[in-house]
Parts: structure tokens; C-alpha cells; sequence
């Protein structure tokens, strides 16, 4: 199969989930948030989940992102079933392997765009002069410019922000992103960007999920996932003329 977008072909599932199940309860009740998914992502992939409020999407994302693990069910990222890593394995492949952009961009306004992107190289300890290289390179290729690294998040607009957060994503090198509503705080003209971002970094080489209410970014990607009430009910293909990068 080969990617419309990213112009190499798929090698295979980075992400696979097999009957997951998130059961929340409060008291004695149970609300079922997933239900049975079963979904396959390939390496190289770009590929939108959409769904209304309350659907099951973000919980889907951290599933997949394991930052929540399934009341039943297998996440394989990698090949890799993290339910049978402890907690520090779990943390140091979500560090290698899977980077996170948020809607709401989740920088830390006291720190500087510089340490802001360079915070997930910490754990890795990583000589200063490499960190500052691979900083410039991820904030490059962001869509960024150097001259922000020494300014604070807060004296940036809105999609600067979120090309900062994009960058602070992949300064770590993963295979994965994940990216949860993130041109929802945008302007349309910010939001194009964002996605264009997101298409050259795919074309790299990184498999990319974006949970996204807007059918005009969805269809930036190459297949559409849809979730409701915690089941996916159908997989389609996007319809790139549809894309925001192709609207006036």
C-alpha cells in the first residue's frame, strides 16, 4: 500500500490494538469510553480519527500514546505489548518512540522555547552542545525560526506556539505523533500551516495520528478513522481536494 501523501510505502503496523476496552467506574457504574477496537496503523502512515464530543477519541490517542492502559485488550506499538513492560519501560518508549502535540499547546510559559522543545532530551542525558543541535534541527524542521528560542511562549502567536510544541514533539527523534485537536485553538491561516507542517514531517518518515473535529484537516490525510460511542464504525478514505491546504 502506498501512502498518497508520504510518497514511500507502509512497512508494516507501528500501532496495533486488538479488542481494547476503557472501562472508567464511579461507585458501582461503568461507562465503557472504548469498546472492542481493533485497529491497525502502518509505519509511515498519516491518518485522521474523528468523532463527535465524547465519542472515545482522546481516549483512543492515549491508548495508543500509553499514557492509559486498557481495562482489556493488547496495545502493540512497535511490536511491543507495553502491558507486560513495568512502568519506567513504559515511560522510556513513550520517550523514544511517540512525541505529543495538544490543542492547547502545553509549554511551560516560564521557561524559554529553547527548554521548552530541548525537555524530553533531559531524561536522556545528552551533552549540552548535542541538545542544542538537535533543538535547532527540530525547531528547522517545524516550520520555526532560531530567533524564538530565547523568547518565552507567551511573546509568540498562536501557531508559532503550536510549531514550537511540534518541534518539542520530535526533537526526540519518534517514529510516532500523536496530535489531539491541534489546530483547534488556531486561526485558519495558522491552521494551514500546522497541517503543512505535519505533511512534511510525514514525508520524512513519521507516522502521524491526528484527532481532529475538522473535516478540512482530516482530509489532509490519507484515510479517515470513525469513532462513536467508543467503537469504530468506519475507516475511509480521505479526500485530499477537501484538505484545508487546498481551500481559498
Amino acid at each position: 500500500m502506498l501512502c498518497a501523501y508520504s510518497g514511500h510505502a507502509f512497512m508494516g503496523a507501528i500501532i496495533k490494538l486488538i479488542d481494547v476496552w476503557k472501562i472508567y467506574r464511579v461507585g458501582s457504574v461503568e461507562f465503557p469510553a472504548l469498546r472492542g477496537v481493533n485497529l491497525e496503523i502502518e509505519k509511515g502512515e498519516i491518518l485522521a480519527v474523528m468523532g463527535p464530543s465524547g465519542s472515545g477519541k482522546s481516549t483512543l490517542l492515549n491508548m495508543m500514546g500509553l499514557l492509559d492502559k486498557p481495562s482489556k485488550g493488547v496495545v502493540l506499538i512497535d511490536g511491543v505489548d507495553a502491558s507486560k513492560l513495568p512502568e519506567h519501560k513504559i515511560a522510556d518508549l513513550r520517550n523514544m518512540k511517540i512525541g505529543f502535540v495538544f490543542q492547547h499547546f502545553n509549554l511551560i510559559n516560564r521557561l524559554t522555547v529553547y527548554e521548552n522543545i530541548e525537555l524530553p532530551l533531559v531524561p536522556r542525558g545528552l551533552p549540552s552542545d548535542q541538545r542544542k543541535k538537535l533543538v535547532i534541527k527540530a525547531l528547522m524542521l517545524a516550520g520555526g525560526d532560531e530567533s524564538w528560542l530565547s523568547k518565552k511562549p507567551s511573546q509568540l502567536s498562536g501557531g508559532q506556539q503550536q510549531r514550537v510544541a511540534i518541534a518539542r514533539a520530535i526533537v526526540g527523534n519518534p517514529e510516532i505523533i500523536l496530535a489531539d485537536e491541534p489546530t483547534g485553538n488556531l486561526d485558519r491561516a495558522s491552521a494551514k500551516v500546522v497541517m503543512d507542517t505535519f505533511l512534511k514531517l510525514n514525508k520524512h518518515g513519521l507516522t502521524i495520528v491526528i484527532v481532529t473535529h475538522d473535516p478540512e484537516i482530516a482530509n489532509c490525510t490519507s484515510k479517515i478513522v470513525l469513532i462513536r460511542d467508543g467503537k469504530i464504525v468506519d475507516i475511509k478514505d480521505s479526500v485530499f481536494d477537501e484538505c484545508i491546504l487546498n481551500k481559498v
